[in-house]
């Protein structure tokens, strides 16, 4: 029976990992490319489309390479005590802009935004893998992850709230453009610089103590020579296709909404909204959802329990999303509607929270499906195509956003010092409307294509 002491060690490193680098990489880094960094939409869509493909190759092999791992720390927790540090150091990298030339930077981007998926790779993947390890009873499964769905989302939340305050603290030059003040391009990179330092330690740590805390009970069926029979076995494995194309719906659903956000409100909200004193920017504006996730992520195991399986859960939360997404396109672009927009992002992250725990639960599943199928143990590579599917839908729905934009009419110009930036006249009612449309109808379609296919998941569990 694991204690509550490793439970929450067990949801720290989703904090880390779900909760402070894949949410700032979600959420700011579209923006942060684009408006702070200086890279074209082009190259900053280019650079997450790149970023993926490397993954498709990475993650696999690193779920290979996870499952074949001993040590006296056990089979996947060694890769979080000793890639911890790592993982913090380059994300702080990341969110530092150099004083290079266009094609400096851009190496600089492209090579330290690769290290990090490789960095994030062999953390997240045995931290996913863990979770087939550390107990063999399937509630007991459903609450671990359950504990990592309120980590991932309560951090994701403090994240998201104190952006604003973190940057409004760091301070720097203002200058007024088109009529509204704001900071330098200088002064928001130097925010973005300590920003990466401040949370590139608490990722860092989280991962950790993560590692630190938790316990390895079940020894798998190794396996022991590499085979490529282990790749081709899993695509003989019916409830592995279903629920990796399920995974990948699910974080492009969150994916355009996460990337967009920044858009949405720099360009159809025309900046930050403030309301009795309380700053509401796009970080914060998600930030309501990053709790209401929280909040329903705990209560997943129950509302499992009181639908009668995690397939009938996972459709009825996904309904959930389609329909308060499909709602939000017809809400006015409009600041005095902000408590109407926060209501629908509330609503629609009562689905998300009800199904996250869900999905890595059923990659457990999956996992003891394989095992007994196959004769071995494949849960880490079974748990590296989870990993996949959230960096594959997530910067793949980035990189869309980046192009999609620049197809409505979005395009750069060169500010007074040089630097590539968007053209203000650019933003037309069309660009507008794509913005708006990525936000809600975009991921509408894909909360459909998640009910779809959830329907026809094979395992009834």
């Amino acid at each position: 029976m694991a204690s509550l002491k490793e439970k929450i060690g067990y949801a720290l490193g989703d904090a880390a990992a779900g909760g402070i680098t894949w949410k700032i990489m979600s959420i700011a880094f579209p923006l942060f490319f684009t408006n702070v960094f200086g890279l074209t939409f082009a190259d900053a869509g280019a650079l997450m489309l790149i970023a993926r493909m490397f993954d498709v190759v990475t993650d696999p092999l690193m779920g290979s390479l996870a499952d074949r791992t001993q040590s006296k720390w056990g089979t996947y927790r060694p890769w979080l005590i000793f890639g911890a540090v790592p993982l913090g150091i380059i994300f702080a990298l990341l969110l530092y802009t150099p004083d290079f030339g266009p094609s400096g930077k851009r190496i600089w981007a492209y090579s330290l935004y690769l290290l990090m998926m490789v960095a994030y790779t062999a953390v997240n993947v045995p931290y996913g893998s863990l979770l087939g390890v550390m107990t063999d009873d399937d509630n007991e499964k459903n609450q671990f992850s359950s504990f990592r769905m309120v980590g991932a989302y309560a951090m994701g939340f403090i994240t998201l709230l104190s952006f604003p305050y973190i940057i409004d603290f760091i301070g720097g030059e203002k200058e007024i453009v088109n009529g509204v003040e704001g900071y330098t391009t200088a002064a928001k990179q130097h925010q973005y610089a300590v920003i990466g330092v401040i949370f590139g330690i608490l990722a860092a740590a989280g991962t950790l103590a993560c590692g630190l805390m938790t316990k390895e009970r079940l020894k798998p069926v190794r396996a022991e020579k590499f085979s490529f029979k282990q790749f081709a076995d899993l695509f003989r494995n019916k409830p592995w296709i279903y629920l990796t194309l399920i995974g990948v719906c699910t974080n492009f659903f969150n994916g355009f909404r996460y990337a967009v956000a920044g858009y949405m409100f720099e360009y159809c909200l025309k900046g930050d909204v403030t309301i009795s004193g309380l700053i509401i920017n796009y970080t914060v504006f998600m930030a309501f959802g990053e709790v209401t996730c929280m909040i329903f992520g705990g209560l997943s195991p129950k509302f499992t329990q009181w639908v009668g399986s995690k397939k009938k859960a996972f459709i009825w939360a996904a309904v959930i999303c389609l329909v308060f997404s499909i709602v939000f396109f017809f809400v006015p672009m409009n600041p005095s509607y902000m408590w109407l927009m926060v209501t629908l992002v509330v609503l629609t992250s009562v689905g998300i929270g009800l199904y996250s725990p869900l999905l890595w639960s059923m990659y457990a599943d999956v996992a003891d499906y394989a095992t007994e199928k196959n004769g071995t143990s494949s849960t880490g590579l079974i748990f590296s195509s989870g990993t996949m599917a959230q960096k594959f839908g997530g910067a793949i729905s980035g990189s869309l956003i980046a192009l999609l934009l620049g197809l409505a009419g979005a395009h750069m110009i060169q500010d007074d010092f040089g630097n590539p930036t968007i053209d203000p006249t650019s933003i037309t009612d069309s660009v507008l409307t794509m913005v708006w449309s990525l936000f809600s109808l975009f991921p509408a379609i894909f909360a459909g294509l998640i009910i779809i296919l959830t329907r026809i998941y094979p395992i009834k569990k």
